[in-house]
């Protein structure tokens, strides 16, 4: 058995992946989260036989030295961190936070990390924000070119990481994934949101007119694609997630118009454009492919009708929770 620890596991992403790993059924898995576990119509994993997984609730910014403790008894091989904050509009209001948690605790953990001998893989989620807005497919050594605090906070977050890769020879390995989407996703995300508005009878606001390119990808073909980098990817290297072409958001929110069969006129509404919003996020994922034979398998419709369907099963729970992002310091 594998040990891996997961940081962020209430994350949309890191419960994606540790549900992963359970269907593998080779793994033990510690999940830390800052906030309690979710409930179980956000976490796919709960449905899985728990044997091999346990959860601890530990903050970065505070209990560094309790999870130290935790990992030096576990001595896992590989940690995998999605934890982050994560909202690029909330970030102008509060960027010291952002950098906080992204790159202040980030370079915390890694100088703690960073002479333990049971530590073969240290897997770092960042984000193609850094980039700043993409000009065609773009690859791995493209400069960063940052303009929100959020990703200047991301990007602040990896240079720091490889700082240690540098001059410890940390076992780095970073992964840049595009817009992730599925079933069990924060409400307050484009794609759940739609749904939900739709169901409520609420226009969705399109920022711009909706017309900034994004390349969504199901959650499970990006969590697919980070076991192999977890696995395979070598050490110092950056490895991109991403479909092979983008869609403007205003041509998503038509997508699930049509699938809820409903008129796209009826449940929009044109707004002014975010601070800082980047024309397009369009990045090249030939050398995940070339190394691991990692490729897209969810089909966009097929996607969006499931995550359809799951706001189907769980709307009488669903439409409790707030559908905005909700700032936690």
């Amino acid at each position: 058995m594998k040990k891996v620890v997961v940081i962020g596991s209430n994350s949309f992403s890191g419960s994606d992946f540790i549900d992963l790993l359970l269907d593998k059924q080779n793994y033990k898995i510690i999940g830390i989260s800052r906030s309690s576990e979710k409930s179980n119509e956000f976490l796919p994993y709960k449905k899985k036989n728990l044997e091999n997984f346990k959860f601890y609730q530990i903050d970065l910014n505070q209990d560094i030295e309790k999870l130290e403790k935790i990992l030096d008894e576990f001595e896992p091989e590989y940690i995998i961190n999605f934890a982050a904050q994560s909202e690029v509009a909330p970030s102008w209001a509060n960027p010291h936070h952002w950098f906080q948690t992204n790159a202040v605790s980030i370079t915390n953990l890694a100088n703690t990390l960073k002479d333990k001998k049971y530590l073969k893989k240290y897997v770092h989620i960042s984000s193609p924000e850094v980039y700043g807005s993409c000009e065609g497919f773009i690859k791995e050594d493209h400069p960063i070119n940052p303009s929100t605090p959020y990703a200047a906070s991301k990007a602040a977050g990896d240079l720091s990481l490889f700082t240690f890769y540098k001059n410890f020879n940390f076992p780095l390995v970073m992964v840049r994934a595009t817009n992730v989407y599925g079933a069990y996703q924060q409400l307050f995300k484009i794609i759940p949101r739609t749904i939900i508005y739709i169901k409520q009878g609420k226009k969705i606001q399109l920022h711009g007119g909706g017309k900034a390119v994004k390349s969504y990808i199901h959650i499970r073909d990006v969590s697919q694609g980070e076991l192999s980098i977890m696995e395979k990817g070598n050490i110092g290297n950056i490895y991109h997630l991403s479909p092979d072409q983008g869609i403007a958001v205003k041509d998503v929110v038509k997508k699930i118009c049509e699938l809820m069969d409903v008129k796209y006129e009826d449940f929009v509404e044109i707004v002014e454009e975010r601070l800082g919003q980047d024309n397009a996020y369009t990045i090249d994922s030939s050398k995940a492919k070339k190394e691991f034979n990692w490729k897209v398998n969810i089909d966009f419709d097929k996607g969006l009708k499931q995550t359809i369907d799951w706001v189907e099963e769980f709307y009488s729970i669903i439409k409790t929770h707030p559908l905005e992002y909700l700032h936690k310091k």
